[in-house]
């Protein structure tokens, strides 16, 4: 087994990023024309590679003046339980502190434990419920918030 890198997101990695928003997210997996949007916004994309193999990915969004989104973060399922998840995140979270965020916010699904308290743990805080937010499941998103990045 290889040390997992992370390296910039590009437009060859988006092909092997498909199978593992299918794995993670059934039908509200992301597109690829979402990633290419995401590229051609000029959003800040990062994949965990072990290897040559796209492992995980994940996504800001910088927002202007200050404000940031992280847009996703995932890890294919045979690969988790690492701390590629956590990489990625503090890897975001450090590309936000670079461009002077002062605040990182996120959605995350209700039923999706881990992954709020990955996000409390680095300091995210619950403020508030978008209703509906994931579909076609409907499940509602909790919005969460990091000041002073």
């Amino acid at each position: 087994m290889h040390d997992v890198e992370l390296a910039e997101l590009r437009w060859f990695h988006i092909a092997d990023l498909l199978p593992i928003e299918d794995e993670l997210f059934g039908e509200e997996r992301w597109s690829a024309g979402m990633f290419w949007n995401e590229l051609a916004m000029g959003h800040h994309y990062l994949v965990a590679l072990d290897g040559e193999r796209v492992v995980g990915y994940a996504g800001l969004a910088l927002a202007a003046p200050d404000e940031a989104w992280v847009q996703n973060i995932g890890v294919r399922k045979d690969a988790q339980r690492r701390g590629i998840g956590r990489r990625l995140l503090e890897a975001l979270l450090a590309e936000a502190r670079r461009r002077g965020v002062e605040q990182v916010l996120l959605e995350v699904a209700v039923d999706n434990g881990p992954a709020q308290r990955l996000y409390a743990e680095y300091g995210f805080e619950a403020v508030g419920i978008r209703r509906g937010y994931y579909q076609p499941s409907n499940t509602d998103a909790l919005v969460m918030k990091r000041e002073h990045v």
